[in-house]
């Protein structure tokens, strides 16, 4: 059963009228449509295959004639040829795993010099041999990418790590903060494909950062809860002197101090929330207390100014007609009488103070102005100097005409300038009490 003794083709050789299964330009014929191709079987039932290296014994066939014998093990070639092209096409398809696909094609091509099949075996060992590669370089590829996401990984979960101790270092914003702690661990939890080893130092830098930031924030928190409860000592202090100051009618100090105990309330800083409001409502309440009674009684006393300013109206109106020109003496008598009513009138409202006192000093400083025009011509005091000076004047005029007669030109000279020297200052005087 010789290529030469049945004329069939030779091995690779494709049938006419046959398309074989390929794969990367590698034909894998089917054996069973012409078994004789690819094997024999001698007179003793010996079932032998031909290889590139010659035939080889793959069996005996005792049951039948030589062609069923060559066509079964043609088919158990096909069955393994069938298993080679679905492993090749799981593999090209994606739908393989290369790792399997690699063992199983490298356990294949192993177990070929021994296969008991009469078939192709050199193209089906050229399959095998491309599934093979093919499988080795998807195990490259996939190893890259599981480096590359490893890498993408490592890098992201630093990233996240990063942000987390600048945060436990440098952040106040206390819940925006934690708010992105909790947000990194949950992203954290979602990124996969970092080695043991690198994860557990990442973690342990994350987990760190996140318990300095606790730490931190409790630390905050404590200081604040503490300065609260300071805060709170500090207002029940300032609520007992408001409540205590409520019933004052010393409206002016009690008014100022308000305003400071104000100042002091704004300085304590902020009590515990659900006791601040409390405290704010008692404080309050004395202010208002305090500020409510001096309204009434300011606007009791406003009515009263009001009514006094008309009274005091009406003085002007009288007061404003005096003539010291005419009388001075009833003009004094009439103002002391105006003066006197004025006093006992009492208070005004403060706006209305420096008109009506202003009028009232115009017709004080009226009066006043005519009687120190009065005194100051009858003024015994200015009259006598005025008298002292002409009799300086005449004692010098004396004195120059006796030293004349007595030839004493120089002696006259002198006591003539002196007497008028003297009869200027005596002018003055005199023209002073005129003008009085």
């Amino acid at each position: 059963m010789s290529d030469e003794n049945t004329g069939t083709p030779a091995p690779h050789q494709v049938p006419h009228g046959h398309t074989p299964a390929t794969a990367h330009g590698v034909p894998v014929p089917p054996a069973e449509p012409h078994p004789a191709r690819w094997g024999r079987v001698d007179d003793e039932g010996n079932v032998y295959v031909r290889t590139a290296d010659g035939e080889r014994a793959v069996g005996v066939w005792q049951a039948g004639s030589p062609e069923e014998g060559l066509l079964h093990y043609a088919r158990r070639f096909d069955d393994l040829r069938t298993e080679v092209e679905l492993l090749g096409t799981r593999l090209s398809s994606g739908a393989g795993d290369p790792k399997h696909a690699l063992a199983t094609a490298t356990q294949l091509r192993d177990s070929l010099p021994t296969a008991a099949v009469v078939g192709d075996l050199g193209a089906l060992s050229a399959r095998i041999d491309q599934i093979v590669a093919h499988a080795e370089t998807a195990l490259a590829a996939a190893k890259q990418e599981r480096e590359e996401a490893r890498a993408a990984a490592v890098g992201r979960k630093q990233a996240l790590a990063e942000e987390a101790e600048q945060i436990a270092a440098e952040s106040v914003q206390w819940k925006a903060a934690g708010d992105r702690l909790r947000a990194i661990l949950d992203e954290w939890k979602t990124i996969k494909g970092v080695d043991r080893k690198t994860d557990d130092e990442l973690w342990k830098r994350f987990s760190k950062a996140r318990e300095a930031f606790n730490r931190r924030r409790g630390s905050h928190f404590a200081e604040l809860d503490k300065q609260r409860a300071a805060a709170k000592a500090r207002k029940e202090e300032l609520i007992a002197e408001a409540e205590a100051l409520a019933d004052s009618t010393d409206w002016g100090p009690t008014a100022a101090r308000y305003k400071e105990l104000m100042a002091e309330w704004k300085a304590a800083g902020r009590a515990p929330k659900e006791a601040d409001d409390a405290l704010w409502q008692r404080f309050r309440g004395a202010q208002d207390a305090f500020f409510s009674r001096r309204s009434a009684i300011f606007s009791e006393r406003d009515a009263e100014f009001a009514a006094n300013a008309t009274r005091k109206e009406e003085l002007l109106a009288e007061a404003e007609k005096i003539d010291p020109g005419v009388n001075l003496d009833a003009a004094k008598a009439q103002l002391r009488r105006i003066q006197e009513q004025w006093d006992e009138i009492g208070k005004v409202p403060r706006e209305r103070i420096r008109e009506l006192d202003g009028r009232l000093k115009a017709v004080q400083d009226r009066v006043r102005e005519v009687e120190d025009s009065q005194w100051r011509r009858s003024d015994p005091e200015a009259q006598a100097r005025a008298a002292q000076f002409r009799e300086r004047v005449e004692q010098f005029e004396a004195q120059a005409a006796k030293a004349r007669a007595a030839g004493d030109e120089r002696r006259a000279k002198k006591a003539e300038e002196q007497a008028a020297q003297w009869r200027e200052w005596m002018r003055a005087a005199e023209q002073a009490v005129a003008d009085r």
